[in-house]
């Protein structure tokens, strides 16, 4: 087995269920939590309707984490902005983010390269799990969840943990001259898009463009009064280890999907 361990994540396989986790987030003994590798069939997906290997990772998951899959919550995600807070199971339409206060629940997300945030404040004892692909960057979902978490449990930002998951890095995240336009347009702001965008490839004589997500990420986080050592991540691009996490880059049509899981007990 390939070990991703290092400073900031662990590298774990309970019962056959391979998983990374937050070195960070297991500081705290009340939290369960995981982002999950392709390894033994992990694909927290459902296709074509069948929940059926959707439900049998849960299991999975749920027996190595020790939780009860039936009080996993996934909303159906499709690159929106929309953040609910959540009190109970329930189904969860264009929604890409989630948060609770409730220990009964697991919140879970999931990616093939975008980004998957796990947040957690301590002081408040509240949860939230984000998926950020670059749509949702653009419009800033993960900043919008700490102003959520601020606004419905009166969190402060300083007390709020933010772990960034697995996900496609600059090396990888190759765009055309559009979205290039979108990142320069929204980010101008921050002067930094001289490390937020780099000129890439010519293919077939098109300018290619590679863009840094999870900079912006960080930059967006700390505005909103994160502060640097709470900002932490994983440093892992799905691309690069493809053979260990699903890609949709790498495997586009054919690709599954990693879970990320954060919950209370």
């Amino acid at each position: 087995m390939k070990d991703l361990t290092n400073d900031i994540i662990i590298h774990n396989n309970i019962n056959g269920t391979e998983f990374i986790q937050f070195r960070k987030l297991l500081e705290y003994p009340n939290l369960k939590h995981c982002y999950t590798l392709r390894k033994n069939n992990i694909n927290v997906q459902i296709k074509n309707g069948d929940r059926t290997e959707l439900i049998d990772s849960y299991k999975k998951v749920a027996n190595a984490l020790k939780i009860d899959y039936k009080c996993i919550i996934k909303p159906h995600q499709t690159h929106t902005d929309k953040i609910e807070i959540v009190n109970s199971v329930k189904d969860l339409d264009e929604v890409d983010g989630v948060i609770t206060n409730q220990k009964a629940l697991t919140l879970c997300t999931t990616s093939a390269d975008c980004t998957s945030l796990l947040f957690y404040d301590d002081a408040k004892k509240v949860v939230g799990n984000v998926h950020s692909g670059w749509r949702g960057t653009l419009q800033k979902i993960g900043q919008k969840a700490v102003k959520k978490m601020i606004q419905e449990y009166d969190c402060n930002p300083k007390d709020i943990i933010c772990c960034i998951g697995p996900c496609i890095k600059k090396c990888h995240f190759e765009v055309d001259e559009d979205v290039k336009e979108m990142f320069e347009k929204e980010f101008a702001y921050t002067k930094r898009l001289d490390d937020i965008i780099e000129v890439g490839n010519k293919i077939n004589g098109i300018q290619k463009y590679n863009i840094d997500t999870t900079l912006i990420n960080k930059i967006i986080l700390k505005e909103v009064g994160l502060i640097d050592c709470n900002v932490i991540d994983s440093n892992i691009c799905t691309v690069c280890h493809s053979d260990l996490f699903h890609s949709y880059r790498t495997d586009k049509e054919k690709s599954g999907r990693n879970g990320a899981f954060i919950g209370m007990k």
